[in-house]
């Protein structure tokens, strides 16, 4: 079974993928880039493109009917890694233990040269 996941609280694909695979156990979200959903345009400013990025998964999330703490693994790429604190100052905002795994690494260039972008893996059960 795999069904699609989509929602206009997200910024639409921009290439031929699903935004979201729900499978039996398991929801895949794509990568997240801080586009508003409602421009497609990039927000302006590192931080503010982190909190985007994370409200961008967060829409996808809720459209599965779930939240940020049904997330088990994120990958996160950052354009400059010097943005890391920054991240990890953000996620304690948005996360409560126990904490998803997540692997975080500089990359040399992001889709529209945005500062970061996020993937999701996660449990529908908690």
């Amino acid at each position: 079974m795999k069904k699609k996941i989509s929602t206009d609280k997200a910024p639409a694909a921009i290439g031929p993928y699903s935004q979201g695979i729900e499978t039996q156990d398991l929801i895949f979200l794509s990568g997240q880039i801080p586009l508003d959903p409602e421009t497609m345009k990039l927000v302006d400013g590192d931080e503010n493109q982190i909190r985007q990025v994370f409200k961008n998964v967060n829409a996808l999330c809720e459209e599965a009917g779930l939240g940020l703490d049904h997330i088990v693994k994120l990958n996160v790429s950052l354009q400059d890694l010097s943005l890391f604190n920054s991240v990890n100052e953000i996620m304690k905002e948005l996360f409560t233990e126990p904490f998803p795994a997540r692997a975080a690494l500089q990359v040399a260039r992001l889709p529209l040269d945005s500062s970061i972008e996020v993937e999701a893996i996660l449990s529908k059960s908690k």
